[in-house]
């Protein structure tokens, strides 16, 4: 072969080369195919927390409502959710298999302050979404600097607490108020929040007593709060020991006005709280509120619970028709496939990361009427409005307009 010969093969390999890298397309990021969208996540489907595990199986239903109808621009969701048991420690393990072993997109709606912080390092690090997480620590609004690839959802714990200290220097100017809270982010952030809402008035809290969340119950926590006479009797405690502290306070005889923070305040715990305890014991209890409680007769024929209805029917079948859990998973989802949709339909992890930071949502049937979901550069907690609600033996009526801790 002549070098004639050799050059113009070289050259015509090169140029085939720059022609085919010239054409081709970037790769997509992980959990990303032509017709779908992996998104991971974790849930406390067994241990103290299982209760909970409902807002995930709420999620995976609504996506596959969706998925029916088209999915989002083409793609279809799955939604694979790992088994955490509420345990830190397991949820870092769960994130990474789901991360480098299953290469999710993005994960999505994992439950608990601890957990969430446990992963966010890793996440951020490896610029994954993580998106809508199932806590209200504040910190997912002020470290977004830091932390820019996760955002929150609920309302901030620091601003659910501010609403309760707001209602009692109301309601209740001469309150002696005793404070059950769980031993970290979670628990610490409520307190703070009613210091901040009572204001002058933070000196009412005559004890605040903490438990740890691996304890087995917090029924001396209870009796300690009931020997400082107080009147009120404001409980930021997760699932079990939230009801619990209602159960011990019945023992002790003790009948003071109750706040119990909204994770703890599903129909269903309540009714369990009555049922095995006293309906004095809960009546009157006051929590907030920001989706639809599809245990509540009010919102019969509302086109959002009548939509739940339809998806727990089709896709979870047997489930209860009457857990809010169910139906905050669905709300979260909504947001998540709206985001998705903002995304468009050349998606990419920095896509979505955007779009969830500009969400402007007027129209989630499963939230209170009037709750924007709304988002900005520095607005990183969808869900700011709420509204207060009071238990009356048997289920919560909202009371009140909607407020914000800046209302």
């Amino acid at each position: 072969m002549t070098r004639t010969r050799v050059s113009i093969l070289a050259i015509g390999l090169a140029a085939a080369v720059a022609a085919g890298a010239a054409g081709a397309s970037p790769a997509a990021d992980p959990g990303l195919t032509a017709s779908s969208i992996l998104i991971g996540g974790t849930a406390p489907l067994s241990g103290e927390a299982s209760s909970a595990a409902a807002v995930a199986r709420g999620a995976e239903a609504y996506f596959k409502y969706v998925n029916a109808r088209g999915g989002v621009n083409g793609r279809r969701i799955t939604y694979k959710y790992v088994d955490d048991g509420y345990d830190p420690g397991r949820t870092v393990q769960a994130v990474r298999q789901l991360v480098q072993q299953d290469r999710v997109f993005a994960l999505f709606n994992t439950l608990g302050t601890a957990n969430n912080l446990a992963i966010r390092d890793f996440l951020n690090s490896e610029k994954v979404p993580q998106l809508f997480v199932a806590s209200g620590y504040t910190a997912w609004g002020s470290d977004a600097r830091r932390y820019p690839w996760t955002i929150g959802y609920i309302p901030s714990y620091l601003s659910e607490g501010t609403v309760y200290g707001r209602h009692l220097v109301k309601t209740k100017p001469g309150a002696k108020i005793g404070v059950l809270y769980q031993n970290d982010d979670y628990g610490k952030d409520l307190l703070n929040g009613l210091r901040k809402g009572l204001g002058p008035k933070a000196g009412q809290i005559v004890k605040a007593v903490a438990y740890d969340p691996t304890s087995t119950n917090v029924d001396s926590q209870v009796a300690e709060l009931k020997g400082t006479g107080a009147n009120t009797f404001v409980v930021f405690a997760f699932g079990k020991f939230a009801i619990q502290a209602f159960i011990q306070a019945n023992r002790l005889g003790w009948r003071p006005q109750i706040y119990v923070n909204a994770v703890s305040a599903s129909s269903n715990l309540l009714a369990l709280a009555t049922q095995t305890s006293s309906k004095k014991t809960t009546t009157g209890a006051i929590s907030i509120a920001f989706a639809k409680d599809p245990a509540d007769p009010s919102w019969a024929g509302d086109p959002g619970i009548k939509l739940f209805e339809q998806i727990m029917k089709k896709y979870v079948p047997g489930g209860n028709l009457k857990d809010g859990y169910y139906s905050a998973g669905m709300a979260s989802a909504f947001t998540l496939v709206d985001t998705l949709k903002k995304a468009g339909k050349n998606l990419t992890r920095q896509t979505v990361l955007k779009a969830s930071a500009n969400l402007n949502e007027a129209n989630n049937p499963f939230l209170l009427p009037g709750i924007v979901v709304k988002t900005g550069p520095s607005d990183r907690f969808p869900v700011e409005q709420m509204q207060l609600e009071r238990w009356s033996g048997t289920r919560w009526t909202r009371f009140g307009g909607l407020v914000t801790a800046k209302s």
